[in-house]
């Protein structure tokens, strides 16, 4: 019989699938839950999980233990998404979750529990061959999830396994539905990692004291006021109150940058404004899988993406210094955002990445 493995039961039907799989191959199996937020504001799905993951757990007849990371993700993860807020940046904390506390502290008590294999529903493929571990995109190219697991460790990686990410995601549920399990129609998890569904402007107001101030046109003029510049990312179309402005035509405005020492949402008409789009990017707190690529030094042609939802595009990556490299793109991309990750891909295979600290023309 093949050895323990520990899988990371969300409630969600990617991570029952893959104990599923793991039980049909001979695999001793338990399972982990783990409830990273609590906050009495009647939107954290931290119960509903929990229940979830339990009625699997139950259909499968595997032990679930259930473990509470509460408070190393408010200090971990979350206490660095408000700095980045404050600094009027749009931060991913998915990438800091993966990094400290999936594949980080809950690793590590799957290892304490006797573990083999940390296993979790993640749409990516593992490759163990050679001496390297490789990230490579998940099959379903619309829930590929490399994107969010690119700063963690080429050595917790090589002690996990992906069982989903050679199934695209109608297979994960046609798989769950044929065998019975209780979570099949469960829709996917959005939001912020392990806080849930909010509304964003109302969800940072709560953490971070708001400060309006004006939304200007790139010629100063005055045309709203926002809510506090930690409530918007570059690109944002809604929520911006704007539309039938005297003289400006009907195109919609979208956040084109934000002026912290002014306090000022400035803002651009149409999605294809030139302010909107940029070639050259400048990334910081590089991390690699395998070490930075070869020939990175003198520039390296690689593809990368600026955003999860946006397609990786054709770029130049040349290191700046141990840890910031800039990257110039064939054609320039839309609304890069710093405090986003811009993460790199050489074919299938992810290679890192870091956040975006500066987009130019």
């Amino acid at each position: 019989m093949a050895g323990k493995v520990m899988v990371a039961l969300s409630g969600g039907v990617d991570s029952a699938v893959a104990a599923l799989r793991l039980i049909d191959s001979g695999h001793r199996v338990e399972a982990l839950h783990m409830t990273n937020w609590e906050e009495p504001d009647g939107h954290c799905p931290a119960g509903d999980d929990l229940r979830a993951a339990q009625e699997v757990a139950k259909e499968l007849g595997i032990v679930l233990h259930h473990l509470n990371f509460a408070e190393e993700y408010r200090r971990d993860v979350f206490e660095a998404m408000l700095s980045e807020c404050r600094a009027g940046r749009t931060p991913n904390p998915d990438v800091g979750c993966n990094r400290r506390i999936k594949f980080g502290a809950c690793l590590g008590m799957a290892r304490r529990l006797g573990a083999d294999r940390f296993v979790t529903g993640h749409h990516a493929r593992l490759d163990h061959a050679g001496g390297n571990i490789r990230l490579l995109r998940g099959k379903d190219r619309s829930k590929d999830q490399t994107y969010f697991l690119h700063a963690v460790r080429g050595e917790a990686l090589r002690r996990c396994l992906f069982p989903v990410g050679e199934l695209d995601k109608a297979e994960v549920r046609a798989v769950a539905r044929r065998r019975g399990l209780p979570n099949y129609q469960r829709p996917d998890s959005t939001g912020i990692c392990f806080v849930g569904e909010h509304a964003f402007p109302q969800f940072i107001g709560r953490h971070i004291p708001a400060r309006p101030g004006p939304i200007i046109t790139l010629a100063g003029e005055r045309v709203g006021e926002h809510a506090g510049l930690a409530a918007y990312t570059i690109g944002q179309r809604r929520g911006l109150g704007l539309g039938g402005i005297k003289g400006c035509g009907p195109q919609p405005w979208h956040v084109a940058r934000k002026d912290l020492r002014a306090n000022a949402l400035v803002v651009a008409q149409g999605r294809d404004h030139p302010l909107l789009y940029s070639r050259r990017v400048t990334v910081r707190g590089l991390r690699w899988i395998n070490g930075a690529p070869d020939a990175l030094a003198q520039g390296r042609r690689l593809s990368a993406k600026t955003r999860y939802r946006h397609n990786d595009a054709n770029c130049l990556a040349r290191l700046l210094a141990p840890g910031r490299c800039l990257a110039r793109f064939d054609e320039p991309q839309w609304a890069v955002t710093p405090g986003q990750y811009l993460v790199f891909y050489n074919g299938e295979e992810c290679l890192g990445g870091g956040v975006i600290e500066r987009a130019e023309a």
